[in-house]
């Protein structure tokens, strides 16, 4: 029998290009960190961590790295003030900040990072799918300064993103993409079937870490939101975000729920949503939140679909996406794969890294 060798080897070592620095400790940072040590150990080139930051306090790296780790968080719940990072003095040309946080500021530190020739590696996806203005920014200082690996942002590591800029580099024209685009919510309507309540399957989503701490960030539509709005954008549509139509699934009463109080008031999702999957399946369909842009707009939203349409393949986490173009116009190029959790969200982020570190050797 062969023996299978990761491709990072059979190209060999690579020298190392500067620093790394880690911004965000809590579930993703963690994983990373864990990945990160095995692919080390295993003889990977990666750069050497330097610095683990999170809002509240910056600690160096080094050999001990889960020690780091550990009072890089503990810090986080003791003390407040201004985070060390965002001055940006610490980091070189040539150095890669991995951006695991989902924080406005730290998105707002993408485009000058990549314009001194720091690249950027996220998971955040507030750089380029929140503001118009920042996202333009981080596009330009892309073409001139560090490089951007923002595969984590969209699919967790599925090659949305770098089939798209394929496509649209070799002359293709995108007329339409849409996409079940949040691995929480495929996960959620997947195992929608009637015998649970939906509230019962957000506990157990929360619980497993397919949504956020707070899952109306998820059921709001938001993430998907800003999913939508990198992909129109990489696919050279400067598309405002105010421009898509969100329908969020959290009534009212829930969404002016206190943070302490959601739980108790996630009952309040039953009743509508078991009256539509029960009025979905009479009509021989399935539930899926999808995002979609094409000349008439964009949006976001519940939608019955067929069972036979290409977006009600898959299940789990899958994130199932279609690109509408001048190539795939009798039918549409179709990308689909898992979609949410900290473990493939990393192995995303040390892929941009491994990329980066090889393409700077």
């Amino acid at each position: 029998m062969s023996t299978v060798v990761p491709l990072w080897r059979e190209r060999g070592p690579h020298p190392r290009p500067g620093h790394l620095a880690l911004l965000g400790t809590g579930t993703v940072g963690s994983a990373f960190i864990a990945r990160y040590s095995r692919l080390v150990a295993q003889g990977a080139a990666l750069p050497e961590i330097a610095w683990l930051c999170n809002s509240r306090t910056q600690i160096a790296g080094g050999v001990d790295l889960q020690g780091a780790l550990a009072q890089a968080r503990a810090a986080a719940r003791r003390h407040a003030g201004f985070p060390p990072w965002a001055e940006g003095e610490s980091s070189r040309p040539g150095d890669i900040i991995v951006d695991a946080t989902a924080s406005e500021t730290v998105a707002d530190w993408h485009p000058e990072w990549l314009a001194r020739g720091v690249h950027v590696v996220t998971a955040n996806k507030l750089g380029t799918g929140g503001d118009l203005g920042r996202a333009l920014a981080i596009d330009d200082a892309r073409a001139s300064g560090g490089r951007y690996g923002d595969s984590a942002t969209v699919g967790a590591g599925l090659p949305l993103l770098r089939s798209l800029r394929s496509l649209i580099a070799g002359g293709d024209r995108i007329h339409a993409i849409e996409g079940v685009l949040s691995g929480s919510l495929a996960w959620l309507f997947a195992h929608h079937d009637g015998s649970r309540p939906f509230s019962a399957l957000v506990r157990q989503a929360r619980a497993s870490g397919y949504t956020e701490p707070d899952p109306r960030v998820d059921l709001s539509g938001e993430d998907v939101r800003r999913k939508l709005l990198i992909l129109a954008r990489a696919a050279g549509i400067a598309l405002p975000a105010h421009e898509v139509v969100v329908e969020s699934l959290v009534p009212e009463a829930l969404a002016r729920a206190a943070g302490d109080a959601v739980d108790a008031c996630l009952h309040l999702l039953d009743a509508d949503l078991e009256a539509r999957r029960v009025a979905a399946a009479a009509a021989g369909a399935r539930l899926c939140v999808v995002g979609r842009f094409d000349a008439q707009g964009a949006s976001v939203g519940l939608r019955a679909l067929p069972a036979a349409h290409p977006l009600c393949a898959g299940s789990g986490t899958d994130n199932r996406v279609a690109i509408h173009s001048d190539r795939y116009s009798a039918q549409p190029l179709v990308i689909q794969g898992p979609g949410a959790g900290a473990e493939v969200t990393a192995a995303a982020l040390l892929d941009d890294v491994l990329a980066i570190s090889a393409a700077t050797a």
